[in-house]
C-alpha cells in the first residue's frame, strides 16, 4: 500500500513539475501579458505586445482573445488584435504582435480579455508613450540588483552591509529604485557559485552552490539575512508596478555546455513554480554573461567555435523549454560590447532566441576594436535584423585602486544616456551600493551612494517635468 501511494504521489509531482501545475489555485497564471519594452518608451519604438494564455482542464479549449487600446470597444480602433486559440490539455500557448506607437503618444493601457464559455479573464498593463525624435528616454529605466555582490573585492564597499539586509529591507529597495522611475529590476543571480567554464568538475563531482531564496533542489543556501529575498522583491514589484527579471544562474561563468542547460532548465521551472504568479515576474535573465565574441574567451579557433555553437544551442533549447510553461516571457543575455566582429556570423542564430540583448561595456572599448558608439550600432542593426530588443546596460561605476567599485559621478552617467540614444531601454549594473536612497534603513555604499542618487533623481525630476510625467 505505501508503494501505491508513492507511486500516486510520484506520478502527482511529475505532472505539476510538467505543466506548472501547482496546488494553490492562487498560485496558478490563467492569463499574462508582456510589453516588451514596458513603461515609458519614446514613439519611435514599435511595442512588442506578448500575452500567455494557459488552459489548466485535462481537455483541449477554445479561447477568443482580444486587445485593445485604452477602452474595450470591438466596433471602434481600440480593438488592435483578435485571434481564435486552440490549447491543449494541461498546456500554454502565446501569442505575439508589434504595435506601431508614432501617433499614441501619452499615457496608454493595452486590455487583453480571454474568453472560454463562461469564463473570462482580464489584465491590463499602462504604457506611456513619450514624444521624441530619439530611440531611448534618456532615463536609466531600471537596474541590476545583486542580493549579495558575487566578488568581494569589487562589492567591499556594501558586501558587509547587504547580507544583513532582511525581507523588508530588501521591499524598501524596490520602493528607492521606483522612487526615480527604476521600474525594471534585474535579480543579478539566485545562486551562488564561482565556477568557469572549462575549469569545474560538476558533472562528475554535482553542483556546489548555495541558493538565495528556499529552493528545493540543492541544500545549501547562502548566508544572508533575510529569508527569501526573491519572494520580498517581487511581492513589492507588484504594488510598484516594477518588472523583475530573475538571474537564472550562476551555473559557471560562461558555461553554456549542455550540463549546464539541463540546471537551467530545473532552476527556472522551479523559480516559475514558486514565484511565476507575480505579476511583477517580467522574464528571464542568464547570468553567466559572456564576451561579445561569444566565445567564453577560448583563445583556440575551434575550442571558440564550440563555444559559440554551444550558447547558440544553450538559448535555442532554453528558450523552447520555458515557452512550454511561460510563454510570453522574454529571455535576457548581457554581454560585453568586445571584439563584436568575430561573432557576426553567430549573432543572427543566437538573436533568434534572445528577445532582449543587453551589452555592457561600451566606455572601456580596447584600442584594437571598434568605438562604443560603432559598437552599438552593430549590435543594433543585428537586432533589428532578428526582430529582437536592444537594451543597454549601462555601468554606473568605477573602479578604486584595490578594486573595489564606488558610484560614477552623474554627469558621465548622463553623458553616456545621451550619448547612447539608440536604446529602446537603459538599465544600469548596480543599485545596490551604487545608489542609496536617504530613506532607506540601510546606506548601502554610504555617503557617496547617496549623493549619486540625489544627483541622478534631480536630473530625472527634470525629464519629468520636461516631458509631463510628472
Amino acid at each position: 500500500m505505501k508503494k501505491l501511494y508513492f507511486t500516486v504521489f510520484a506520478f502527482l509531482l511529475l505532472l505539476s513539475f510538467s505543466f506548472g501545475q501547482v496546488s494553490n489555485d492562487k498560485n496558478r497564471r490563467d492569463v499574462s501579458l508582456t510589453l516588451i519594452p514596458p513603461s515609458p518608451i519614446t514613439n519611435n519604438v514599435a511595442l512588442d505586445v506578448r500575452a500567455g494564455i494557459w488552459n489548466h482542464q485535462n481537455v483541449k479549449q477554445t479561447i477568443d482573445v482580444s486587445v485593445y487600446l485604452n477602452k474595450v470597444e470591438a466596433k471602434t480602433l481600440s480593438l488592435i488584435y483578435k485571434k481564435k486559440v486552440e490549447i491543449g490539455p494541461n498546456s500554454a500557448q502565446g501569442i505575439k504582435f508589434m504595435l506601431d506607437t508614432k501617433d499614441r503618444v501619452g499615457k496608454n493601457k493595452i486590455i487583453l480579455i480571454a474568453k472560454s464559455g463562461d469564463k473570462l479573464n482580464r489584465i491590463e498593463k499602462p504604457i506611456e508613450i513619450i514624444d521624441s525624435k530619439l530611440r531611448s528616454t534618456q532615463r536609466i529605466d531600471g537596474a541590476w540588483a545583486g542580493i549579495y555582490h558575487w566578488s568581494e573585492e569589487e562589492g567591499r564597499l556594501w558586501n558587509p552591509d547587504i547580507k544583513k539586509m532582511t525581507d523588508d529591507q530588501w521591499k524598501e529597495l524596490v520602493g528607492s529604485m521606483h522612487d526615480i522611475n527604476m521600474d525594471i529590476l534585474v535579480v543579478q543571480e539566485v545562486f551562488r557559485n564561482q565556477m568557469y567554464v572549462g575549469k569545474h568538475n560538476i558533472e562528475k563531482e554535482g553542483y556546489q552552490g548555495k541558493a538565495y531564496y528556499p529552493s528545493a533542489l540543492y541544500p545549501g543556501r547562502m548566508p544572508v539575512t533575510a529569508k527569501d529575498p526573491i519572494e520580498a522583491i517581487l511581492s513589492e514589484a507588484d504594488k510598484k508596478g516594477t518588472n523583475v527579471l530573475l538571474g537564472v544562474g550562476l551555473y559557471a561563468w560562461f558555461d553554456y555546455t549542455p550540463a549546464s542547460l539541463e540546471w537551467h532548465k530545473q532552476v527556472a521551472r522551479e523559480l516559475w513554480n514558486k514565484y511565476g504568479h507575480h505579476e511583477s515576474f517580467y522574464g528571464w535573465y542568464i547570468s553567466e554573461e559572456s564576451p561579445g565574441s561569444l566565445d567564453s574567451w577560448e583563445s583556440d579557433k575551434k575550442q571558440a567555435q564550440l563555444r559559440q555553437q554551444q550558447i547558440v544551442d544553450f538559448f535555442r533549447k532554453f528558450k523552447a523549454y520555458c515557452t512550454q510553461f511561460a510563454p510570453d516571457k522574454p529571455i535576457m543575455l548581457a554581454p560585453n560590447c568586445y571584439q563584436i566582429l568575430k561573432a557576426l556570423n553567430v549573432y543572427p542564430e543566437l538573436l533568434k532566441s534572445v528577445d532582449i540583448l543587453c551589452p555592457f561595456g561600451f566606455a572601456r572599448m580596447e584600442k584594437d576594436d571598434l568605438t562604443g558608439r560603432d559598437a552599438a550600432m552593430v549590435l543594433q542593426q543585428l537586432c533589428d535584423n532578428a526582430n529582437s530588443h536592444l537594451w543597454f546596460d549601462l555601468e554606473a561605476f568605477l573602479f578604486n585602486p584595490d578594486g573595489s567599485l564606488y558610484p560614477r559621478p552623474v554627469d558621465g552617467i548622463i553623458s553616456d544616456l545621451k550619448l547612447y540614444s539608440n536604446f529602446e531601454k537603459i538599465l544600469c549594473y548596480q543599485y545596490p551600493g551604487i545608489f542609496t536612497s536617504p530613506d532607506m534603513s540601510v546606506t548601502l555604499g554610504g555617503k557617496d551612494a547617496v549623493n549619486l542618487y540625489l544627483t541622478y533623481k534631480k536630473y530625472v525630476d527634470s525629464l519629468n517635468v520636461d516631458s509631463g510625467t510628472k
